[in-house]
């Protein structure tokens, strides 16, 4: 009777211990779940895909549909704001939008040279009006085609697109449209989606920009992105991707190097352009590049579209990626030579500063011709020189 008695028993644990086992596994990720969304109310899926404009009447309860009356409720607080955060607000859930213009070659100006296998691809946000902007960074340090480096023998083959949304405005709204198509029609290079062009709006061109690279740029190794303000040694970054393509420990489907801000939180300041109210978002963001310039893999452009999918657009698109970033299980690589807020103390002075770095924002379309011909009369004089290093490591 006793050994029947252990048998039945051993049969009952074997069959139990696995059900009680998941069952308390998911209760964890449940909670899990549930603390992550409370504490970050933007991960909260509304059914609704839009907050109502501001002249719709309002019923007694304003919240959108599934949120219970105990959460934050962002739509209030966000009805007494005005500009670009309610316009955000109000199309959030909204990230498919027509293509206005693309350039005529698969993946932006330069790719009828190289055979479909570019090294990298500029791909560079400007507005429908800074056009003297991109004619400059065209003449300097967005040459499409083939780049000699700054110290290796070697180059590689470099192609530029730029990414803007539309202008709506009344002085925009009739001349600018059309010289942006003959512009597109001269230089092939003009991507252009139909969103409003705002601040706030830069999030849309990532997610757009990293579909289109999805579909035509298979083949292209590495992605710049950047500002339409900042100065590019491009050489110099020709060089430094040139190197990781051949070490056989860089980890592509991760690869993305920047100026990395860590720890950063949120700005509450109603004056600031960062401004995000706290029903957006509680907590210190994840770690992110500055978005002035960062280079990252066509391998993880390709893997931040797929993921891009399951997170919320975010009025702050350094942050948005870095977000994406943390669902991919990934974290950015911070360089000294980003320097997303521009060169400290005195250093710029120095004769071969320039030649030092990969990326310095912010600087106007003047300024860049100028640092551009420096870059050039110099290479004689600094060619040799290695990229810039944090001070900190040269300290015992």
């Amino acid at each position: 009777m006793a050994v029947c008695f252990c048998r039945w028993r051993n049969l009952v644990i074997c069959l139990c211990t696995p059900c009680i086992l998941l069952v308390l596994l998911f209760v964890y990720i449940t909670l899990l779940l549930s603390t992550d969304r409370s504490i970050n109310p933007i991960l909260r899926p509304y059914k609704h895909s839009r907050l109502p404009d501001r002249g719709a009447n309002r019923s007694r309860d304003p919240r959108p549909a599934g949120v219970s009356p105990g959460t934050r409720d962002p739509v209030p607080q966000l009805d007494r704001l005005a500009g670009d955060i309610l316009e955000f607000a109000r199309h959030m859930h909204k990230r498919d939008y027509p293509v206005v213009a693309e350039p005529q070659d698969a993946c932006g100006a330069g790719s009828a040279n190289d055979h479909g296998r570019a090294l990298l691809l500029l791909a560079i946000k400007t507005k429908v009006q800074n056009f003297k902007n991109r004619q400059i960074i065209r003449s300097t340090w967005g040459q499409a085609g083939w780049v000699a480096g700054q110290r290796l023998a070697g180059g590689g083959y470099v192609r530029r697109v730029f990414l803007l949304g539309t202008d709506r405005s009344r002085v925009n709204s009739t001349a600018w449209p059309d010289l942006l198509t003959l512009e597109g029609r001269q230089y092939k290079d003009i991507l252009q989606w139909d969103f409003q062009d705002s601040f706030f709006n830069l999030t849309l061109k990532d997610v757009q920009f990293w579909r289109w690279f999805s579909r035509g740029c298979r083949r292209t190794h590495f992605v710049f992105k950047g500002d339409d303000d900042v100065f590019v040694n491009t050489p110099a970054l020709v060089d430094y991707l040139s190197q990781q393509l051949g070490d056989p420990g860089t980890a592509m489907q991760s690869f993305m190097v920047g100026d990395v801000i860590g720890a950063a939180q949120p700005s509450r300041n109603h004056k600031s352009k960062y401004f995000v109210p706290e029903a957006f978002y509680a907590g210190s963001y994840p770690p992110y590049a500055g978005g002035g310039g960062v280079v990252y893999s066509g391998l993880l452009t390709k893997l931040l579209h797929l993921v891009s999918k399951r997170v919320h657009l975010y009025p702050i698109d350094d942050v948005f990626v870095g977000m994406c970033l943390l669902k991919l299980n990934a974290y950015p690589s911070h360089h000294p030579a980003f320097l997303t807020f521009d060169f400290p103390g005195d250093e710029e002075v120095k004769p071969c500063a320039y030649h030092k770095t990969i990326v310095v924002h912010k600087r106007t379309p003047d300024r860049v011709e100028q640092l551009w011909a420096r870059l050039k009369e110099r290479q004689p004089l600094c060619w040799n020189v290695t990229l810039r290093e944090d001070n900190l490591k040269n300290k015992p």
